[in-house]
Parts: structure tokens; C-alpha cells; sequence
């Protein structure tokens, strides 16, 4: 897909004049890479942030039972999402995270390959932005986190080259087990410290840069063929 987009790039180019063309045929590059950087993320991993988010406020919120649902349903994604060809391997000191999230302070990065899950993801954009595209980041944002990845890639098409994509990505297993820690306190009736196993997944989530997106993680836009029997 990368090879064929880059020959009509260049076809485009020897076919018609150089100035306004060029420009526009810079802007469609722009949006083709916004939505293979959407394409990156985990619909069950975006799914599952969003239940570990809902039972964390639900516990907050003294609704211990209420959180349970939840918490079982980001267990099953997390789980199917494993599986899934979203997945990556890569040591947390390789990861280049973007600089407008760096990591906590004092924070010292794994050395030692494990495997990340894209989980979400943010459109930034400068604040010299017109309005209708503040509006138009903004509206994509509510989409991501909704799951609603083509949806987001759509609204973006005003905005284009004006805007950087940062993703968030999760260690798989220390999600995992967080999440079940949590269950198991929430299911004891010990809402804080289930409260707080939860904050240890949103503390060790990394945000990458789209352009680490487009060399390090696997694209969900190419299903992966059946396996054989």
C-alpha cells in the first residue's frame, strides 16, 4: 500500500505543473498518513482503556460493585487484543517517546523487549490554528477515544498537515496483570487499592510519535490471513 501511494505521488507530479498541484498533492500525502496512523491502533485495546477509564471512575465514585462489569470486559479485550497483529515488541528505552509527553520524572525505562499495545491516541495541533480547525481536532479527538478511527480520519481532512498525531500504547502484561490485581481488590471490596492498581496502568501508558506509529507498529488496516488448520 506504502508503494502504491508513493507511485501515484510521483505520477502526480510529472503529470501536472509544480505550485498550487504540488501543494495539494502534499496535503492528500498528509491526510493518507493520518489515517494509516489511525490504522495502528487496537479497536479491543482502545476498547479496553475505555473500560479500565469507566471503572476507575466508578470505584472513585464509591460504586464498587458497578465496577466489576467493566473490569471483566477490559480483561476479555486486553486478552483478544493480545492476540490480534496490533501488538509489538520493543524495549521501553526504544520507544522515542513524543515530547510533549515525556515520561515521569525519575522514571527508568525497561531494557528488556516486551509487548505494546496501541491503546489510543490524541491530535495536537498549534494554537494559531483557525477555528474551524481547532473544532475539526477537536471533534476528532471524541472520536478516537470512541474507537471511531475512520470517523476521526474524515474530520481530520480540513486540518491536514496542521496537526500532529501522538498515540498511546500500553505494555501488555503489565496491564494485564494491573487489571487483575485490581478485579480482585474490587471483588473484595477494597475500592482504593483497586483504585490505584488502575492508575498504574494509566501511569505506564508511553505516547509515541505517528512517525514511530508508521515504522514500529503493525497496521490494523491489513487483516491477517486465517490460520492454517
Amino acid at each position: 500500500m506504502r508503494l502504491i501511494a508513493s507511485l501515484a505521488v510521483v505520477t502526480g507530479l510529472v503529470a501536472a505543473p509544480l505550485g498550487a498541484h504540488a501543494a495539494s498533492l502534499h496535503t492528500d500525502w498528509e491526510k493518507y498518513k493520518a489515517t494509516r496512523a489511525f490504522n495502528h491502533l487496537s479497536a479491543d485495546g482502545q476498547r479496553a482503556m475505555a473500560d479500565i477509564l469507566n471503572a476507575k471512575q466508578t470505584l472513585d465514585a464509591g460504586q464498587t460493585d458497578a465496577a466489576i462489569p467493566a473490569l471483566y470486559d477490559a480483561t476479555k479485550r486486553l486478552t483478544a487484543a493480545g492476540k490480534a497483529n496490533g501488538r509489538f515488541m520493543a524495549a521501553e528505552n526504544s520507544l522515542q517517546p513524543a515530547p510533549r509527553h515525556p515520561a515521569p520524572s525519575g522514571h527508568v525505562a525497561g531494557t528488556t523487549p516486551v509487548a505494546w499495545l496501541p491503546v489510543g491516541g490524541e491530535v495536537i495541533g498549534s494554537e494559531t490554528l483557525a477555528p474551524e480547525k481547532k473544532a475539526a481536532i477537536s471533534t476528532a479527538n471524541a472520536q478516537l477515544k470512541a474507537g471511531k478511527t475512520q470517523q476521526a480520519a474524515q474530520t481530520l481532512q480540513v486540518v491536514a498537515e496542521d496537526a500532529d498525531f501522538i498515540m498511546a500504547i500500553a505494555p501488555l502484561d503489565q496491564t494485564l496483570g494491573a487489571v487483575n490485581r485490581a478485579t480482585v481488590f474490587t471483588e473484595a471490596r477494597h475500592p482504593q487499592e483497586a483504585s490505584a492498581a488502575l492508575q498504574q496502568v494509566l501511569d505506564s501508558l508511553v505516547f509515541v510519535s505517528e512517525d514511530f506509529a508508521e515504522t514500529a507498529i503493525p497496521d490494523q488496516g491489513r487483516r491477517q490471513a486465517p490460520a492454517s488448520k
